[in-house]
């Protein structure tokens, strides 16, 4: 959305600055003015493109009468490039904090109706100031966005503004929760702090990309767009960056409200609490009892099992990349954990590079913010192929392994048909670091299915399946701590994360390890 950038002369004759009548007159003007710094028309203009401003979208995501803004009389110091005849209030990006659901938070939003919503030198300090409020404070950071990238008029410093934002932003990185709500175009190097968040939200009509169409175009000689290079669908389906997708700006602003109810508002919290589940201890789900098909060929919807263990509010994300994983948020007992599963009706439950780095990625931003992991395994490995090989899939295994390894909260694993080789290694076995493993009895947990071991050991296939592809062997090991009825899993889950909540570790001392990116 682009605006044209005029100064804008003020009418109103000036209050009388030697008494405090005329003072509080001026200050209320100057106020006034911040509410809608380049005027009416420039709102209308917003309206009528069915957008919110950058102060509706605050407002719609904080409770109704907490906001407090920072910094709302902020002007850009420059007065080249004709710059001195366009001061706007806020200059460009409204700050400051209030309240979700009566959780502090702090927040910042773009405007692209001042400079495109570029970024100068004061308006990165406005940024840089939340961001040093969100950490000492320790609260959840959500950023909206909508900008064309560095301001021109001001140069390299705006260069260099970018990257204190990029360290700010790198610092906060598992201290508080990082919210994404991408409302607009977002370029260049205002792109480059959306995927350090760890919960990207994108409008339908919004955008990230790193290079802007026009050089796409010229370079590669095929007409680029926005939407073609970085639009919502792109990274909701190919590059698995948007965690949540949304038709408007108040679906997705909402969609930003509902993410901060799962998690703690940073890493020394633990997670909250919503309307537990009556009875959730003597709750059983009997119906998981006639749940799993006879054929294990058959698939199975996931969220089934998913809505019967949990509290029945399970908060899908990224549903539209990699979905042979499901990951997402829910409340069991009361208590706000991460779901993770494989999805049998995408490629047989086959994991595969995208899933591991979806996988990862969620494990990680769960252990960072005490978010205890519940997973659901029925896979029987990875999908063969070479596409996958030349894609790296070894090295994004590995950073599904040293996720899960690295976590520190308490993670329960329950298998529910399928954990064949590396599915049962990576997908939360007992040995990678699970603190609670169950099986189903009609869990096949083994080093491979069946026809390739017994071709592997010359032996008859449904022989060794008999004695080997079932939860027993693994139970004998113990590798697996119960092998349970299915009606009870949600109630050994209950029981399991009620104790983990007293889990501690004293992680060896290092700077940090090196996962495989």
């Amino acid at each position: 959305m682009s605006f044209v950038l005029d100064c804008e002369t003020m009418t109103a004759s000036k209050p009388d600055l030697t008494t405090t009548a005329g003072k509080l007159a001026d200050l209320r003007a100057r106020q006034a003015e911040a509410q809608e710094p380049r005027g009416s028309e420039a709102v209308e203009s917003v309206h009528e493109a069915g957008k919110s401003t950058a102060r509706e979208r605050v407002e719609l995501l904080l409770d109704e009468g907490t906001f407090t803004e920072t910094d709302a009389l902020a002007r850009h110091r420059v007065e080249e490039f004709g710059m001195d005849r366009q001061k706007y209030s806020t200059d460009g990006v409204v700050t400051g904090f209030g309240q979700i659901g009566g959780r502090r938070v702090c927040v910042f939003s773009q405007d692209p109706t001042i400079f495109d919503g570029e970024l100068g030198e004061v308006y990165a300090d406005k940024i840089l100031k939340i961001y040093d409020l969100a950490t000492k404070t320790g609260v959840p950071l959500i950023g909206i966005y909508d900008s064309a990238g560095p301001r021109f008029q001001e140069g390299i410093v705006t260069a260099a503004a970018y990257a204190k934002i990029l360290r700010a932003s790198t610092e906060a990185s598992g201290l508080v929760p990082q919210i994404a709500v991408v409302a607009g175009n977002t370029s260049t190097l205002a792109s480059l702090t959306v995927p350090i968040s760890d919960i990207v939200i994108m409008t339908d009509d919004a955008s990230v990309h790193l290079t802007t169409p026009e050089v796409v175009s010229k370079v590669t000689g095929v007409e680029a767009t926005a939407a073609s290079i970085g639009g919502a669908n792109v990274h909701a389906q190919t590059t698995g960056l948007a965690s949540l997708t949304a038709a408007t700006d108040a679906e997705a602003i909402s969609a930003a409200r509902d993410v901060v109810s799962y998690l703690p508002v940073n890493n020394q919290a633990v997670s909250p609490l919503g309307t537990a589940a009556e009875n959730p201890l003597d709750t059983e789900a009997p119906t998981l009892d006639e749940f799993m098909p006879d054929d294990d060929s058959v698939p199975y919807d996931v969220l089934g099992i998913i809505n019967k263990v949990t509290d029945g509010d399970f908060y899908e994300l990224k549903a539209n990349y990699a979905d042979n994983i499901v990951t997402g948020f829910a409340h069991i007992s009361g208590r706000a954990i991460g779901v993770l599963a494989n999805q049998p009706t995408s490629l047989a439950g086959c994991l595969n590079g995208a899933a591991a780095d979806k996988a990862a990625r969620f494990i990680r931003m769960c252990d960072a913010f005490n978010l205890p992991i519940v997973e659901f395994v029925d896979s029987p490995g990875f999908a063969p192929s070479t596409e996958e090989e030349h894609g790296n899939v070894t090295a994004r295994a590995a950073a599904l392994a040293y996720a899960y390894a690295e976590a520190q909260v308490g993670t329960v694993t329950v298998i529910t048909r399928k954990a064949i080789g590396p599915s049962y290694v990576l997908m939360g076995s007992k040995n990678l670091g699970a603190d609670f493993v169950y099986a189903w009895p009609t869990a096949q947990i083994a080093l491979a299915d069946a026809p390739t071991a017994a071709e592997k050991l010359g032996v008859d296939a449904d022989e060794y399946a008999d004695n080997n592809i079932n939860p027993y062997v693994a139970a004998e090991s113990g590798l697996v701590d119960a092998v349970i009825e299915p009606a009870a899993t949600r109630k050994q889950v209950v029981e399991g994360l009620r104790l983990l909540e007293r889990k501690v570790l004293h992680p060896r001392p290092k700077k940090h390890g090196n996962i495989p990116l």
